[in-house]
Parts: structure tokens; sequence; C-alpha cells
């Protein structure tokens, strides 16, 4: 016999049970689901993170009081910190003087109402901060002014506003030189930023930025830590200049030779490689997932495997009698689980596709198509249905003609 006309009759002895085959189908396509709906999503995010990184901009470092990803905090090592205030961070900045391009101050305070006459929106983020916010942050003004030196020193009530804020209060007219209510709070709008769009599902055009001394003064500085971002001149002196901010951190905290620093350093590169490190660990969970979920579905395909050569013995003694060989045999059976395993992959595949892009469209992250878990899993499904349908191939292949045809 050829493979065509082996592959018909696995094909048709498949139709023949169209419910215990679509199940056994089922049990391996929710295995590779599982790891390839993860694998998907992860590279969507993965590819965002690389290409559209803005958090910090380009030979940006920043200095903060807590890790960008911290699962845990033992024995509250991080909490216990002092926090970074506001006398910190101008005395950093004074030593950084000549050392670099700019050094920005951040503190945020996420979720405020802001109201412009009666109109009036919620989830806005204030961002207390200085004239090098637009540097550190890959930020233009669209129109009218950042904030100045001078707006920081004196704490004037004004503030420069994103698209989100523009669009939501101020449809039909300029926002430039408007008072709106920030939490309550009266500010001068002086500029509106360019639209930056979303990021990770998150928008970047809700924010408001204030001078941060106006900032504490409305708002309070208690339990509130300043970001530092430094930029250094160019890419050539980064490490240069890294290497005397750390110093200059240390001198602005307080620390004595010897003394452990008690602030966390981080730059796009290290918020790309923290990234890394979670996603290997959910690498990980998911291929210990699905492999249990393939494990038991080759199990499946070999028991329905089994029961099929027991309820089709006398059909493979009628072929042994007519010419059919051993090898013949084997590979009918093998065929049949091979389909079984492929067609539950190709399943688990396109469903995993489309529900890890589901999830990154949701983040508005562009969608991707992981061709080499694919094949990958493609590879392995068919593994598991040589693996797990061998011995029931075998198990018919050695069966005696006489003793088949005399099966009941």
């Amino acid at each position: 016999m050829n493979i065509r006309e082996t592959f018909k009759m696995a094909l048709g002895s498949l139709r023949t049970n169209r419910l215990r085959s679509a199940l056994t189908m089922l049990g391996v396509a929710i295995g590779v689901f599982s790891v390839i709906g993860v694998m998907t999503a992860l590279s969507a995010i993965q590819s965002s993170i690389e290409t559209g990184l803005s958090f910090l901009g380009s030979n940006i470092f920043q200095f903060g009081k807590y890790p960008t990803v911290s699962t845990n905090d033992p024995e509250e090592k991080y909490a216990n910190r002092k926090n970074i205030t506001l006398q910190n961070a101008i005395a950093y900045k004074r030593l950084m003087e000549g050392e670099a391009n700019a050094v920005c101050f951040k503190v945020f305070d996420r979720g405020k109402p802001v109201s412009y006459g009666r109109t009036k929106v919620q989830g806005m983020s204030i961002v207390g901060t200085n004239e090098a916010f637009l540097v550190a942050n890959s930020y233009n003004v669209a129109y009218g002014r950042n904030l100045s030196p001078e707006d920081v020193d004196f704490g004037r009530n004004v503030t420069v506003v994103g698209a989100d804020v523009q669009d939501k209060l101020f449809r039909n007219e300029t926002p430039i030189g408007k008072t709106i209510k920030i939490n309550e709070r009266p500010y001068q709008i002086i500029g509106v930023l360019e639209s930056k769009g979303s990021s990770f599902g998150a928008s970047q055009d809700d924010q408001l930025l204030v001078p941060i001394t106006r900032f504490f003064q409305d708002y309070g500085s208690a339990n509130r830590t300043v970001n530092i971002a430094t930029q250094s001149t160019t890419q050539a002196t980064y490490n240069q200049t890294l290497d005397k901010a750390i110093g200059a951190m240390r001198i602005a905290r307080g620390l004595k030779l010897g003394q452990e620093n008690d602030f966390e350093v981080y730059s796009n590169d290290t918020l790309v490689t923290a990234f890394a490190q979670i996603a290997n660990t959910v690498r990980i969970g998911a291929f210990v997932v699905s492999a249990i979920a393939l494990l038991a579905a080759g199990i499946g395909i070999m028991n329905i495997m089994l029961v099929s050569v027991t309820e089709r013995t006398r059909e493979i003694g009628l072929r042994k009698a007519i010419g059919a060989r051993k090898p013949d045999i084997v590979r009918q059976f093998l065929l049949e689980a091979i389909v079984l395993s492929e067609v539950g992959g190709l399943v688990g595949i396109l469903l995993g596709v489309l529900g890890g892009n589901g999830l990154a469209l949701a983040f508005k992250m562009s969608m991707v198509f992981p061709w080499g878990w694919a094949i990958t899993g493609l590879i392995v499904c068919s593994v598991i249905g040589i693996g797990f349908g061998f011995y029931p191939a075998w198990k018919a292949a050695s069966l005696h003609p006489i003793e088949a045809l005399r099966y009941e």
C-alpha cells in the first residue's frame, strides 16, 4: 500500500468515530493552546517594550527608592529606606552641574479629577517635575511653552497638559492661558504636549505637569519619594556620567564610605532585562502546564488507539489475509495517531495565537505570529503522535491473521 491509500484509510477510520476523535484532539489542543497563547502574548509584549519603550529618553538613567521590578521585599528592605526628598534631589542636581545634559525630578499622583467650568474628567495623572521632564521622557511641546526654572523656583501654579486633557476639556478652543482645577487646586495652562498615544494599554497623554515645588505645597511631601532622571551629554560619556552620578547621589543622601547604596539605579536596558526575567519565569510555568496537559493528551491518544485496535481486530486480520504486511498496519495506525495529534495541535496553535494577540490588542500593542513556537508545537505534536501511537500500532501489526479473523 502506498502512503496516500494508507492516509485515506486513517482518515476514514477517524471520521467513523468523530466524537471520540474530537475529544482526543481537544486534549492536545488544550496543551498546545496553553503554551502558544502565553508565548504569543509574551512575544507581543516584549516586542512592544523593545521597539517602543519611551519610559526614559536616550542616554538616560534614573534613581529611585524602589527597584524597577520587585516581586517581594525581604525584611522590608526597600520600604525601610528613607524617601528621596526634594532636598536630596536639589543637592544631587547641584553636584551634577556641568556633568550631565539634564537632571529631571519626578513625583506622581494618579487618578485625580480635573475640571474646567462645568466640564470635569477623572483619572488624570499629576506630575510634579521641573523643566527637564520633556528631555527625560521623550515628550515635545505642541504649542505654548514648557515649565521654566523660574516656575519651579517660585512654585508657580502653572501646568503643561497632555493631549487627552486638551481633547476632553477644550474641544473647540485653545487651552493656553485658561485656568483649570486639578483636585480643586487652580492652575493656569501654559503649554500642551504632543500626543504620544498609549503604552501597555495606558494613555501617555493624560498627564499634567506642574512645578515640583508647587506640587509639594498643594499635595504635601509626606510619604512621597522623588525619582531623579539624568541624561548624559552623549552615549560615549554615559558610563562616566553614571559613575559620577552614583557618587553625587551618595553624597546627597549623606552616605558614608562603606555604606550600601540606599537607592536603585535603572535605565531602558534595565527595564528590558527585568521584563525578560519575568517572561522567562512565565515561560517555564507555561512549559510545565503544557507538558502536563500534553502528557495527559498523549495517554488519551494511546488509550483511544488501543480501543481502536480491539474494535478493528477482524479488519486487521482480513487485511493481513489479503496481503497487508506488518509495516502497512503499523503505518496506518501511526498515521491515525499523528493526524489526531497534529489536528489538535493546529487547533491549539490557532486558538493560542488568537488569544495571545487578543490580549496584545486589548493593551494596544502590535500583533505577532510566533513562527518558531508554532513550528515547535507541530513537531512536538508529531512526536506525541508517534511516541504514544507506536505501541498500539505495533500491537495491531503483531496480531496473527487467523486469530484476528476468529475474534468476535
